[in-house]
């Protein structure tokens, strides 16, 4: 939380970004959410979309308002349903009379530390978006974008007006994604990294935490190699001996803040599942071994 310091919040105002695009930043930094979850505002004109929009407080709601003015809300869309970016869509559309579409509903327990304080129970989208489907307004078009991995019902929209793509939390600019199973899969996130790395179109990513990523193509590849690094990383650690999720975490994440170390255990089970999958890996209980290869 250190580098919060000297990065500037301004909490409920909206700041012009870029064409087409408003950001307003919520008061919930931490050390998952970085500054905060960002909310969008696409449109400049009578008709406006809502992406992410947060957790269900009231000076985020009332800033978010006051940024659409006397625009007309068509769509509030929301990448995935964490309690930090969908919470505010019911009350939301309460106020605005919009439709809540995007991402699918998903509710469900999860067995891990979460970054974001589990699952939206509440969330009822009105229409979700299969990948390619689009949503229109006066001046933008949205296209959903699938990206399983994080969480199951991911969804990035692409502005097609500008190659501007929200990426939610899938690519981030100031850190990894958490995967956290049983919903959280690693093999669907690395398909939904190269799904976007092959996106040749796209200018920037508009994350929900973190700065925008000027140059995405670039970050992605570097997020599936370091991907591929922390299996091979797995890989060594059961070779030496280090047969569980909690003996490797120390060994793989010793300049880490160890407050984040639950959360890097579950991005290690993910990884382990993937490489299960794969007949790399097989386990007895909590204990992992090498699969001898033909």
């Amino acid at each position: 939380m250190d580098a919060l310091k000297d990065i500037d919040k301004p909490y409920a105002e909206a700041e012009r970004i870029a064409p087409l695009v408003r950001r307003v930043l919520a008061r919930n930094p931490s050390p998952f959410t970085y500054t905060g979850t960002q909310t969008y505002i696409v449109g400049d004109s009578a008709e406006v979309a809502v992406i992410d929009p947060g957790p269900a407080e009231g000076e985020h709601i009332d800033a978010i308002l006051e940024a659409v003015g006397t625009a007309r809300v068509i769509a509030i869309c929301c990448t995935h349903t964490h309690r930090d970016h969908s919470p505010a869509a019911a009350p939301l559309k309460a106020l605005t009379g919009a439709p809540i579409v995007g991402c699918a509903p998903l509710t469900l327990d999860d067995d891990g530390p979460r970054a974001d304080a589990a699952f939206d129970p509440d969330y009822r989208p009105d229409r979700v978006l299969a990948d390619g489907e689009a949503i229109e307004g006066q001046g933008w078009t949205l296209e959903a974008v699938s990206t399983p991995g994080h969480t199951s019902n991911h969804v990035c929209f692409a502005l097609r007006e500008t190659g501007a793509v929200f990426t939610g939390d899938h690519v981030m600019g100031w850190s990894t994604s958490v995967v956290s199973p049983p919903d959280g899969d690693m093999t669907d996130y690395l398909a939904s990294l190269q799904k976007l790395y092959e996106r040749e179109q796209d200018t920037v990513y508009f994350p929900a935490h973190g700065p925008a990523v000027e140059k995405p193509r670039q970050l992605v590849r570097g997020m599936i190699g370091h991907r591929r690094q922390r299996e091979r990383q797995i890989l060594r650690q059961i070779e030496v001996g280090h047969r569980t999720v909690a003996e490797m975490v120390p060994q793989m994440y010793k300049a880490v803040d160890q407050r984040l170390w639950p959360a890097a255990g579950r991005s290690v089970l993910a990884h382990l599942l993937d490489l299960e999958r794969r007949n790399l890996v097989s386990r007895t209980n909590d204990h992992w071994t090498l699969v001898a290869q033909a």
